[in-house]
């Protein structure tokens, strides 16, 4: 069985795009921001692409910095690039090769990735996306496009990962994808890190 894990927050400690936006924006022009679009979300109005469109489109610094920052702040859970010999996993995200890519590599480890582009721009960065066409089970552009054939298991902590895991055989949630699977009445397995999962999966 394949085994599906998201990035952001799920195999990073944090996630790295928030941790992104709040280190380059600033925080008058971000929070509003912020505040204005999760209402949105909450309500139906926006989209999670819109949320990121409008979001990452305030980020000016470059790719150069942006790698920089990451590779000094982001961390992966422990266990992780043993998982990845052991497991050979699909990286499914809605952030960017461009700034996974050298974390990776930092880690010494090649997984299999699908995730979307970033294009830099000084007047704000533009996102390249994997899909356009929204989903015929939740109406948005979404994950559930890029999954692969066949079962497989879900790993996932956030909005993002709310309809690619329906879809799945056997889920691993925390954080806000296992809050939205306790509402929903869909039994998951608590995720922790890689460790762990490893023994679970066995």
């Amino acid at each position: 069985m394949q085994i599906v894990i998201d990035w952001d927050g799920t195999v990073t400690e944090c996630d790295t795009l928030m941790l992104t936006l709040r280190h380059f924006v600033a925080p008058a022009v971000l929070e509003p921001l912020e505040s204005e679009l999760d209402a949105g979300l909450a309500n139906g109005t926006i989209t999670h692409r819109d949320v990121m469109e409008q979001e990452f489109a305030m980020l000016t610094a470059s790719l150069d910095d942006v790698v920089a920052f990451l590779l000094d702040r982001a961390r992966v859970r422990a266990g992780f690039p043993e998982f990845v010999e052991q497991f050979d996993p699909l990286i499914l995200s809605s952030s960017f090769h461009e700034t996974i890519q050298p974390v990776l590599a930092r880690e010494g480890v090649k997984p299999r990735l699908r995730a979307n582009h970033a294009e830099p721009r000084s007047s704000g960065w533009r996102i390249r996306w994997v899909s356009d066409s929204d989903c015929a089970t939740c109406g948005e552009p979404c994950k559930r496009g890029s999954l692969p054939g066949g079962p497989f298991v879900y790993v996932g902590d956030g909005y993002s990962d709310r309809c690619a895991a329906l879809a799945a055989d056997r889920i691993f949630a925390r954080d806000g994808l296992a809050s939205y699977l306790d509402e929903q009445g869909v039994p998951y397995e608590p995720f922790v890190d890689f460790h762990e999962l490893a023994r679970a999966l066995g």
